[in-house]
């Protein structure tokens, strides 16, 4: 069995499509439960927020369970698939491993470091343990991802890096003037959009104005600081007053072309700097060869601001964590992988000692007690002998990158029944799941 993930997020689709797909909690509920039902699919659990929808499976094929997982997110958008097709992302086996990890550390959010999607984790793993979906391959998954999630917010500062990353590309951008008196247009709505405004309000700017493809959304922010909201179809004349553009839209694609800030700027000299906080961009960074336009997007900042800016620091200190904890529990796993047939391979051994032994007894008659005891406990240490250093050896190549299967090697070549390792398997799937 192998873990694949099929999802669709801020990331890969716009705010539309996400929204046809919100799910409430009985709706998540329905589609572990389908899920479980499509062919060659194990374990379920799904992550539902207003940014994301993901199911987690643990498969027996992957081109027929991807096809199947699609096929029920699809459905629920009331899209045509070609529509919505190109909107999903498959992650399989190491990948699933690292995406849900970076889910959980909040690397994945729309706002860096949030600790919401925590909770949401938690929420998808009890639902999958509630309805009996969650087997031990999720249920080991999930709270190591719990565990990585606490630890980076534990060990580094990633919950203050998103309002540092936006004071910080702030002052870089506007320099020793600062915020105070300038013209600011935020394009966006969201958590990222909500930092931006409050910085800018609260350090003195002259003119906050916010735009976004909602305009409800727009208005609900805007209300909350006391600045102003446009529809997006105003954006172009706002822009040709503003001295700094902020977008973070969380779109999937281009939200703003080169063409359209040049025909906000016609005629305009006075600077315009843009602060790009998406991902992926939000502006065409064709827009920086404009006379008078400066775009940064967070690459830029990171590379200005410097490895040991605290915000930076906070982002590489989780990436590092993040990619330990995905190698010790792939490394766990491989290891872990070729138990069934190490544990067949020393019964097999014992089986085998132990008839030879009572072919023996039966050979030597009244041979005294104590001498047949010592000859069994001999035997048996020879044999644990030869086998330790094979079973050991074993465990550590299957943590080694490579094709090889040092599990079939070994069933291979000591001829072990593969009804014998399916069934230290099946009893290791027992024994976990009531764990």
């Amino acid at each position: 069995m192998s873990v694949l993930v099929v999802g669709i997020s801020h990331k890969s689709a716009p705010v539309s499509v996400l929204e046809s797909l919100a799910l409430d909690a009985d709706g998540a509920r329905k589609l572990v439960l389908d899920a479980v039902e499509a062919d060659h699919v194990g374990e379920v659990a799904v992550i539902s927020t207003c940014n994301r929808l993901e199911i987690y499976a643990d498969v027996e094929r992957f081109h027929g369970s991807v096809e199947d997982l699609s096929r029920l997110l699809v459905a629920r958008s009331g899209a045509a698939p070609e529509t919505m097709v190109p909107h999903l992302y498959v992650h399989y086996e190491d990948g699933a491993v690292s995406h849900l990890f970076h889910v959980a550390a909040g690397m994945d959010s729309m706002v860096l470091g949030e600790g919401q999607i925590l909770g949401q984790a938690r929420e998808a793993l009890r639902v999958g343990q509630e309805l009996g979906t969650v087997g031990p391959a999720l249920n080991s998954l999930f709270q190591q991802a719990l565990r990585v999630g606490k630890r980076t917010h534990a060990e580094t500062d990633v919950d203050s890096a998103a309002p540092s990353m936006v004071s910080a590309a702030l002052g870089e951008a506007l320099g020793d003037d600062g915020v105070r008196g300038v013209s600011a247009l935020v394009l966006g709505a969201g958590s990222m959009a909500s930092l931006a405004v409050a910085t800018l309000t609260r350090q003195g700017a002259r003119q906050v104005v916010v735009a976004n493809r909602s305009l409800a959304n727009a208005e609900r922010l805007a209300a909350e600081y006391g600045v102003r909201a446009v529809p997006m179809d105003e954006l172009s004349d706002e822009l040709g007053t503003a001295d700094v553009l902020i977008t973070c839209t969380g779109a999937s694609g281009v939200v703003l072309t080169a063409a359209e800030v040049a025909e906000a700027r016609d005629g305009r000299t006075q600077p315009l700097t843009v602060l790009d906080l998406a991902l992926p961009h939000d502006v065409d960074p064709a827009a920086a060869e404009l006379p008078g336009v400066e775009v940064l997007g967070l690459a830029d900042l990171a590379d200005r601001l410097g490895r040991d800016h605290e915000a930076v620091r906070s982002v590489d200190g989780v990436r590092e964590i993040v990619a330990e904890e995905v190698q010790a529990f792939l490394s766990a796993r491989r290891q872990a992988s070729v138990t069934p047939t190490v544990v067949a391979l020393r019964t097999m051994a014992t089986g085998v000692v132990e008839s030879e032994l009572e072919r023996l007894e039966a050979r030597l008659g009244d041979a005294d007690p104590e001498v047949i005891a010592e000859v069994r406990r001999t035997v048996h240490r020879v044999a644990e002998k030869l086998l330790h250093q094979p079973t050991v050896r074993v465990r550590e190549l299957a943590d080694e990158d490579g094709a090889v299967s040092y599990a079939t090697a070994l069933a291979e070549l000591f001829a072990l029944d593969p009804d014998a390792v399916q069934a230290v398997t099946r009893s290791d799937i027992v024994e976990g799941g009531n764990a």
